[in-house]
């Protein structure tokens, strides 16, 4: 991704292909095929991102990917329509539900490695508020993103929720010295119209 941030205008797009994608999504219809090249440059360009669902304050869907693949308007596409009906924690969200989602799109940075030496040296690394974490442990891997925080502030809870996440006990990132890489995102939502 490059380092820019988006415009209100690319930010607006990609809230409206979002959009777009849960209501085709929702109805089981094919996804309408963009047109790249009619879109602004940054969203050609390859990006990853996550779309997060919430109704009435509540987490409805996520997903998203971690590592950019295909431009970042196709991977906003993908994940608006896998967050409304492929996420495993939740039914597939209904037609006439989509009116009252609120979309809220993270464009992400590339994953850095984050060194530390023992679970001490971790807790003292973490930017609370700052940045979003992915956990691995052989096969298994869980993320959560940096607005996480607001819900579990504290570091050493965090990543405990997170070992939970992947599926893991929730003391192995004291026990074992786990890969521990993270990233910042760019987050933006709908300007909602009060009701």
């Amino acid at each position: 991704m490059s380092n820019e941030t988006l415009s209100p205008r690319e930010r607006q797009i990609l809230l409206r292909i979002a959009r777009e994608a849960i209501a085709c999504a929702a109805a089981g219809r094919p996804l309408p095929r963009l047109e790249l090249s009619s879109l602004p440059p940054h969203l050609q360009e390859e990006g990853a991102a996550f779309v997060t669902l919430t109704r009435q304050g509540r987490l409805r869907g996520c997903i998203g990917a971690l590592q950019a693949s295909q431009p970042l308007a196709l991977d906003v596409q993908e994940h608006a329509a896998a967050a409304a009906v492929e996420d495993y924690r939740f039914p597939p969200v209904r037609p006439e539900e989509v009116a009252l989602l609120e979309i809220e799109i993270s464009r992400l940075t590339p994953l850095q490695e984050l060194e530390y030496t023992d679970a001490k040296d971790l807790l003292q690394k973490l930017r609370p508020r700052v940045d979003g974490v992915v956990l691995r442990h052989g096969f298994q891997r869980a993320t959560f993103l940096p607005q996480v925080w607001t819900d579990i502030p504290d570091p050493a809870d965090f990543l405990t929720q997170l070992c939970y996440k992947m599926g893991a006990p929730g003391d192995l990132w004291k026990r074992e010295h786990l890969q521990v890489q993270t990233y910042q995102v760019e987050e933006f939502k709908e300007q909602m119209h009060p009701t």
